[in-house]
């Protein structure tokens, strides 16, 4: 069971973190966390708008912004270890090394902060990412779920939704399978989330869902139809004391 409630002051100074508490939240601590990791060229303080919208019943969101600023003056951050582009499109290539990024993620924000500072367990913590930000969650689960020589908890998160990206091409597949379920939400015919792209992910996921929308293009859920399916995972997933006797133990 959770112990407090985060706030940004938990969270290291050099990060930029935005807390959105539960939606009618009781005294006690929320029993969820739901990690935003905004999309290339984003920040945080847009990125928790969408947050705010979904306003998800027992659920703390907690924003976090990229580790580093897009160069060149073009605003933004981004989760990459550098910044490349794409030869074909000339775009800002999303999967440009993820390993800072992960270990941010990873050691500062999930496991020093919402696992040994406010109690939470790895399974009372969602991702939802866009674009980088969502190969940056996929990575991040994957490196959870990895035995620590350093005596942290290993372990599945309560899942993984990302949208418009696969786990990255530049991420290891070797190992067991990660047992966090995983849902990549993309266009029709993505080019980011092509056939390939999913049988990638699934080489390292066990639980992998894939929902298209009818339309082309990866962008955020724009209507009712196409946020139904990470509604229903965020049911199906994320944990309530509403309704549950005293008492009552949680399996699986």
């Amino acid at each position: 069971m959770p112990s407090k409630t985060p706030t940004p002051r938990d969270f290291p100074s050099q990060l930029t973190v935005t807390v959105t508490p539960a939606a009618a939240a009781a005294s006690a601590s929320a029993p969820n966390i739901l990690l935003l990791l905004h999309g290339l060229g984003d920040s945080a303080a847009a990125f928790t708008k969408f947050g705010q919208a979904i306003s998800l019943p027992e659920t703390t969101v907690v924003t976090v912004q990229g580790t580093a600023p897009l160069p060149f003056d073009l605003g933004g951050f981004h989760w990459g270890d550098d910044v490349s582009f794409d030869s074909a499109t000339g775009a800002i290539d999303m999967d440009a090394g993820l390993t800072r990024a992960t270990k941010t993620l990873v050691t500062d924000v999930v496991r020093e902060t919402l696992v040994r500072k406010c109690g939470y367990a790895l399974r009372e913590i969602m991702i939802l990412g866009f674009g980088q930000g969502g190969m940056a969650g996929l990575a991040v689960a994957r490196e959870l779920g990895l035995k620590s020589n350093e005596g942290h908890e290993a372990g599945a998160l309560s899942g993984v939704i990302s949208i418009g990206a696969p786990y990255p091409l530049s991420g290891s597949r070797t190992g067991d399978k990660n047992r966090s379920p995983v849902l990549l939400v993309s266009g029709r015919d993505s080019v980011a989330v092509s056939d390939e792209a999913v049988r990638r992910t699934k080489q390292v996921f066990e639980f992998v869902e894939v929902s298209r929308y009818a339309r082309k293009g990866d962008g955020m859920p724009s209507s009712r139809e196409e946020m139904l399916p990470v509604m229903q995972f965020f049911a199906r997933r994320l944990r309530s004391r509403q309704g549950v006797p005293e008492g009552s133990v949680e399996i699986g």
